[in-house]
């Protein structure tokens, strides 16, 4: 088992201040390339957007990716070449299945500053028809598999003390959306991971941990409240 912990701020800063776009990319995405952090399992982006009042992206095209989008505060508009027309607010989980190909455009519909949380990952299968849905008001705990891949997403909201486990699964991708929470840094027979302590690195709000080879037993503990995006992944990207 291993864990590599990400901080906020480590994050490469992207977007259009002018724009009023300010982007902050987990993987290298865009024109920041890092040979070294081109993904994780099936995960190849993990950005955190914050538009301003009005502002958003204009139409733009997909293909062969399956696109998961939280919205942690404010109104989200998608729109796209299928027809669909979408308000996405807080609790929802959006999902554009882009397969052999799809346009869209995001913006944001309300009065305050929206910020959201959107994650790319790498279908099994390719050059399938586009699909798209909502999740209204995803109850806590509840897992949400991703179609057309090996990824599950779980919403965990935790009062301060309150623990959630964390997936047994070959990847796993921790990334705090709100609050705070302490990563349990201990194996099964209660050894130090890694060389960390059994209260393991704590992880503020942007700050994301990649988690390989994990097994039952490890847990997060929230301090103060927290809301978290777990991503649990069975394998890696295949392509041809």
């Amino acid at each position: 088992m291993t864990q590599v912990v990400w901080r906020a701020e480590d994050r490469y800063r992207g977007g259009d201040a002018g724009a009023g776009i300010d982007t902050r990319h987990a993987f290298s995405f865009s024109g920041f390339y890092d040979p070294g952090n081109t993904g994780f399992g099936l995960l190849v982006a993990c950005n955190e957007e914050r538009l301003a009042p009005g502002a958003g992206f204009d139409t733009h095209p997909h293909r062969d990716v399956e696109i998961v989008t939280w919205v942690v505060e404010g109104e989200l508009e998608h729109t796209d070449s299928a027809g669909h027309a979408t308000v996405v607010r807080p609790g929802d989980v959006q999902r554009l299945g882009a397969g052999s190909g799809v346009r869209h455009s995001e913006r944001n519909a309300g009065t305050d500053e929206l910020r959201f949380v959107q994650m790319w990952l790498v279908p099994g299968v390719f050059g399938t028809a586009p699909e798209y849905e909502v999740v209204r008001g995803i109850a806590d705990s509840t897992p949400f598999a991703l179609p057309r891949t090996e990824a599950v997403l779980h919403v965990r909201r935790l009062a301060d003390g309150e623990r959630a486990a964390v997936p047994d699964a070959a990847y796993c991708y921790v990334h705090v959306a709100r609050g705070r929470v302490l990563l349990d840094g201990t194996a099964l027979d209660g050894t130090a991971l890694n060389g960390t302590t059994p209260d393991g690195p704590v992880l503020g709000e942007g700050d994301a941990a990649r988690l390989t080879g994990q097994r039952a037993g490890r847990e997060l503990r929230a301090e103060g409240g927290a809301e978290l995006l777990l991503w649990e992944m069975h394998a890696e990207p295949a392509y041809g």
